[in-house]
C-alpha cells in the first residue's frame, strides 16, 4: 500500500505524477490518496485505488485487504 496526502492543492498534482509512475513501473500495490484538498472524484480521476477522508478510513481499508 502507498498513502499519498496533500494538505495544499500545490501539491496535488504530484499525486498524479506518483500514481502513473508507480503504475508505469510495473509494482502491484495499492495506492490510497486523501487529504483536506483531495476529493473521491479527484481520486478517481488519478487511478487510485482508495480515497480516504481520514486517517482512520485508510487503516479501515488496510484491515480489509
Amino acid at each position: 500500500m502507498v498513502g499519498l496526502s496533500a494538505l495544499m492543492t500545490t501539491t496535488v498534482g504530484a499525486m498524479a505524477d506518483t500514481i502513473r509512475l508507480l503504475r508505469e513501473s510495473g509494482l502491484k500495490t495499492k495506492v490510497c490518496v486523501g487529504g483536506a484538498v483531495v476529493t473521491q472524484e479527484y481520486a478517481d480521476s488519478i487511478g487510485a485505488d482508495y480515497y480516504a477522508k481520514d486517517a482512520m478510513a485508510t487503516v479501515r481499508y488496510m484491515e480489509g485487504l
